[in-house]
């Protein structure tokens, strides 16, 4: 039997391969556009309601609610990835993470230029975005390999970050930041690529890695620009 017919085993099980990839692909995409509407919504019932000044006004606090939360969430949605619940939590969790970013939001849009940080931030955040999809469909080069040191490097990030609630000094935020936006950008490459070449074969999971650190990457630079470029005229 010649390899090269198309009507031979290898050749259908390729085809098989690289049609789940492209749906898993096409069917993460569009989960992770959907999920920026609850995110919004989130943010901004956030805002209208007020529960931005609750956050802002117990930093301590918030961070127990958001770490029980997020990671609760994220706990539910892993259990339930193989089923239409899982789909629901996804959104679910997103609504929840934009209702913890009114926030930061609402700090920004205090300021005189805010609308215009928000707008750099997200910007900025597609154009991060934008490039690591680009990275990870054209490279050959195997980024699996950052995983482990990413994963150590966000851990600390998240310890620092807790931290500086209750040490509050400017220079080591702005240091979080900076490193949160390079190991998320390098998370989100590491994904995508995972998500290409057929490593991750459900879109629930890989929505949620990609948001995690699209949203991570959006908060760090929001928080940049404010300490940076905000105007407080």
């Amino acid at each position: 039997m010649n390899p090269s017919r198309p009507d031979t085993p290898s050749h259908y099980g390729s085809t098989t391969s690289v049609v789940a990839r492209n749906r898993v692909l096409r069917n993460t995409y569009l989960l992770l556009a959907v999920s920026m509407i609850p995110t919004v919504l989130g943010a901004w019932i956030g805002l209208v309601s007020g529960i931005n000044y609750a956050l802002s006004s117990s930093p301590g606090l918030s961070a127990i609610l958001f770490l029980a939360g997020a990671f609760g969430l994220m706990f539910l949605i892993e259990r339930n990835k193989n089923n239409s619940l899982g789909v629901v939590l996804l959104l679910a969790f997103t609504f929840f993470m934009g209702l913890m970013l009114s926030r930061l939001v609402g700090f920004v849009m205090g300021m005189s230029n805010g609308t215009q940080l928000i707008m750099f931030a997200f910007g900025g955040t597609a154009a991060v975005f934008g490039v690591m999809s680009s990275v990870a469909a054209t490279s050959k080069r195997d980024f699996s390999g950052m995983q482990k040191f990413l994963f150590i490097g966000a851990v600390i990030i998240l310890l620092a970050a807790l931290a500086n609630i209750f040490l509050q000094i400017p220079a080591l935020m702005l240091t979080i930041s900076v490193l949160a936006i390079g190991i998320f950008s390098a998370f989100l490459l590491v994904d995508l690529q995972r998500i290409v070449n057929g490593g991750e074969t459900n879109y629930i999971s890989a929505t949620l890695a990609v948001y995690l650190s699209l949203y991570n990457i959006f908060s760090n630079l929001l928080v940049l620009l404010g300490v940076v470029g905000g105007n407080n005229d």
